[in-house]
């Protein structure tokens, strides 16, 4: 496949962000149709009648190009370009009743020359990339919106953050002390005996701790200075396949690891903070 053009990619991913967006505002009042209940997750019907939306919207522009979802996948995704989607993220947020959830959309690429724009992106913000960090796919489009707020979060590779259009920063506070971390928990018993020890350690340390439910958001939060850091054990490549270069682009950094599953562990931060966490074992 041909290289996509950002500017292209950048603007049909908007449109499709803030489509999904009207769904869930159109939505919000309604009775909510749950296709799965879980122990500790939902899936509604929204889910999947929103990444059907996207795929449609991002198909007019370009039809050849995959997309690998939370709520499935479409063509090849190892593909030299491929969409990344989460329809939905912050669902059980969502299906409460509470206003925290955004859509989530990103391009990926194995074109080795977004890979040296990546590298570039780097040295300019003096963190060590994620997107160069990884194997296979990079993300070089990223858009998060969130319908509630009005919220749009894009970058491109190698690009400025932008906020609704003004460029954003992460924090500069250096001591967990002064600082509002996030965290997730992860559902399975081994995962919540690795977390809890660490929250019960980190929300004495530090100013404040916060538990939100919506990954996306968390990491637009954290590369808008809101939130100095995020820590989440296991999460899935569409919750933060935008978000990550979103935090990159705005001079944070997002360290990952792989986790069984295809998951990955991963802190987010302003460049700042993760060593003085004390994270130990916990993203291992």
């Amino acid at each position: 496949m041909k290289t996509v053009s950002l500017k292209s990619a950048l603007n049909i991913s908007v449109k499709a962000a803030r489509a999904a967006g009207q769904v869930l505002r159109d939505n919000w009042y309604l009775p909510k149709k749950v296709n799965l209940a879980e122990a500790h997750d939902i899936k509604l019907e929204l889910d999947v009648r929103c990444q059907a939306l996207i795929e449609k919207i991002l198909a007019t522009a370009f039809p050849d190009i995959p997309v690998l979802g939370e709520e499935g996948n479409t063509g090849d995704t190892n593909a030299d370009y491929r969409w990344v989607i989460d329809p939905i993220d912050g669902t059980v947020n969502y299906a409460s009743g509470m206003p925290h959830a955004a859509v989530s959309v990103a391009l990926q690429s194995k074109d080795a020359r977004w890979r040296a724009a990546g590298a570039a992106n780097a040295a300019r913000f003096r963190t060590p990339n994620f997107v160069t960090r990884s194997a296979g796919h990079i993300t070089i489009v990223g858009v998060i919106y969130d319908p509630f707020t009005d919220e749009l979060w894009t970058t491109v590779i190698g690009q400025p953050t932008r906020l609704n259009g003004r460029v954003v920063q992460v924090s500069d506070r250096d001591q967990v002390k002064d600082s509002v971390i996030a965290f997730g928990f992860s559902k399975s018993k081994e995962n919540l005996e690795k977390c809890l020890p660490f929250a019960a350690q980190i929300t004495r340390r530090a100013r404040k701790v916060r538990i939100l439910g919506a990954a996306t958001l968390e990491l637009t939060y954290v590369a808008s200075g809101r939130l100095d850091a995020y820590v989440e054990r296991t999460i899935n490549l569409w919750d933060v396949a935008a978000g990550a270069l979103l935090l990159e682009n705005a001079g944070g950094e997002f360290y990952a690891v792989a986790a069984p599953g295809g998951k990955l562990r991963m802190c987010a931060d302003n460049g700042k903070l993760r060593k003085k966490l004390q994270l130990g074992g916990l993203l291992k």
